[in-house]
Formats: structure tokens, C-alpha cells, sequence
């Protein structure tokens, strides 16, 4: 049964998948380019992963949507488990919402510049500076009432387990006075791991968890990023429970 998926992955699937990743990526640019981003710049890639999902064989299971309104701003943190990671939360998450990614994905031929003119943000986390430069081209964002998902990890992981939260979204998330929506990803390390270009079918488990909203009276990043952590983990099984090896 390996065999034969195996075969159609790359025979079949894949030609397919790249196609298709191409004419979403054109659609994407010429419909935000002519008629905004708020409509083009969400939909053709939301139908695009569910489509990705579908043609892989890999189906997403949803729990929590009801801890969400669809006309609330949010900033989403996610593990990052894998490649799948992004069709679950495009595809499945039912929120427009721009991305918050590294600015090195910007290079991908056609589909960086199609997320540049959706207006999704590109951010270099190495030093201060560029988080400051990043938290204003996301207020232009924010403006019109739009969410952001953010990975806080920066990378996926390699062995499963979380690798420790850096502190951009949070700080994002004190800068405006947003709610956070910590998300549980559990599965997509098995559909397609770091370190493999095959995919496994299976079901991913897309847990969205309750609102965290920013305190009042003073705000404290590291314990908003503590206890969304404790959030995304509580839903994931024990094996995946706790800090990467490879990031200790």
C-alpha cells in the first residue's frame, strides 16, 4: 500500500499539486493587485489547501471553532509540527487572516510575491529592530480588523516536540491589545515531517483553544507566552509533550 502511494504521490499528486500551487498563486496576486486582499488574498489559497489536503489523502478534524468569532481580530499562535501545519490553518481555521513568516520565504518563486501582495508580513526576528519595523507594517494590518498567524517556535520541529517560543507574537499581541488563540496542531509531523519530502495520509487534529486576552493592568510577555505554551501543549499526546532535543 506504501508502494502505491508512494507512486501516485510523485506521478500523480505532485505534478497536480504544483500546477495548482502556480494558478493559486496568480489568482492570488492579480485578484489582491486589482480588487484588494481582503477577499483574494484569503480564498483562493483557503480552497487551495483544502484541495492540497484532499489530494494528499490527509483530513484535518476541527476542535473548538465555537471559542472563535468570525468578527474579532485575533493573533493565532501554532505549533509547528510540519509542512501540513499551513494547509490545516488556511484550509480548516475559517478566519481571514494574514500571515506573520520569515522574510526568507519571500524568495519562493511566484508564491513569495503572491503572499507580498496579499499583504501578508514578512518579519527578520534577529535583533530588535526588525521586531519594532515588523510591529508596524502589521498595525497597517490590523487596522481594518484583520487577524495574524504566527508560529512562535520560527521553524518546525524535528523530532515532534515543541522547540522554544520566541517573542514576537507576544509582543505583538501586548503592542495592540489583541486576544491570543493559542492552536494545537497534533498529526502533521506524521503527514510530512521536516526531513522528508513524502507524505503520510492521516488525520490531523486541529485544536483551537479559548481567547487569552492581554492584561489590563500592565502586560507580561513571558508569561502570555508561558501559558500559551501550556495551552498548545495540553492537547498534544505524551510522546509530543515537552522541548525538542534537538533545541536544547
Amino acid at each position: 500500500m506504501k508502494i502505491l502511494f508512494f507512486i501516485y504521490q510523485w506521478i500523480i499528486a505532485a505534478p497536480i499539486f504544483i500546477v495548482a500551487t502556480f494558478i493559486t498563486a496568480i489568482i492570488t496576486s492579480l485578484g489582491s493587485l486589482i480588487f484588494g486582499t481582503h477577499w483574494w488574498g484569503y480564498y483562493p489559497p483557503h480552497l487551495w489547501s483544502r484541495f492540497t489536503c484532499w489530494l494528499m489523502f490527509v483530513r484535518v478534524k476541527v476542535v473548538g471553532r465555537e471559542n472563535i468569532d468570525k468578527n474579532t481580530s485575533y493573533i493565532f499562535v501554532a505549533n509547528h509540527q510540519g509542512a501540513f501545519d499551513i494547509f490545516s490553518i488556511y484550509g480548516y481555521l475559517n478566519h481571514n487572516f494574514k500571515w506573520l513568516m520569515k522574510k526568507s520565504l519571500e524568495k519562493l518563486f511566484m508564491v513569495g510575491p503572491a503572499c507580498r501582495r496579499a499583504h501578508h508580513i514578512f518579519v527578520d526576528d534577529s535583533n530588535i529592530t526588525a521586531i519594532k519595523h515588523t510591529i508596524e507594517e502589521a498595525e497597517d494590518t490590523l487596522k481594518d480588523g484583520m487577524s495574524l498567524v504566527i508560529f512562535p517556535e520560527g521553524s518546525r520541529t524535528w523530532d515532534g516536540k515543541m522547540i522554544p517560543f520566541k517573542r514576537g507574537a507576544f509582543m505583538l499581541a501586548g503592542e495592540f491589545k489583541l486576544p491570543v488563540v493559542p492552536i494545537t496542531i497534533d498529526g502533521s509531523f506524521k503527514a510530512m515531517p521536516r526531513f522528508s519530502y513524502n507524505v503520510s495520509p492521516c488525520r490531523i487534529t486541529m485544536t483551537i483553544h479559548k481567547p487569552i486576552y492581554p492584561g489590563e493592568r500592565g502586560f507580561n510577555t513571558k508569561k502570555l507566552m508561558i501559558q500559551c505554551r501550556d495551552e498548545i501543549e495540553s492537547s498534544l499526546p505524551a510522546p509530543d509533550k515537552g522541548e525538542s532535543l534537538g533545541h536544547r
